[in-house]
């Protein structure tokens, strides 16, 4: 067990929701219970999950819920695309944004390895 507040890709990924509950503030009020919620809610669960991961007991339990923060950070990626597309979003908070996503999914990809590499060791006779 460690503590989030220890692992870069939870600061990046706290850094993202920051930036997302910034770039949505100026969302138009039609979309206060739609798409702005939405965004903020998936990119929250990606620091939401590395979170919980880290009070788990193992590694694979760990990694399962690492597993869950790249599917919420595939989905923010998503909704900033729309937010893009439907003119809600400026195409440099949505370059920005992106760009850090997908690092963190990079970030993520790799910590799942190492926890599923350890996890693998651990279940060894």
């Amino acid at each position: 067990m460690q503590s989030f507040h220890d692992l870069v890709v939870w600061n990046k990924a706290h850094a993202v929701v920051l930036g997302v509950y910034t770039a949505t503030r100026s969302f138009p009020t039609s979309e206060r219970y739609g798409l702005q919620v939405q965004l903020r809610r998936s990119a929250s669960s990606i620091a939401t999950n590395l979170a919980e991961g880290c009070g788990r007991s193992t590694a694979g339990s760990f990694a399962a819920f690492v597993e869950i923060a790249f599917a919420s950070a595939s989905e923010s990626e998503y909704q900033l695309l729309l937010s893009r597309d439907l003119g809600l979003l400026e195409e440099e908070s949505y370059q920005s944004l992106c760009r850090d996503i997908v690092e963190v999914k990079k970030m993520l990809a790799k910590l799942h390895k190492t926890l599923e590499a350890r996890a693998a060791r651990h279940r060894r006779p």
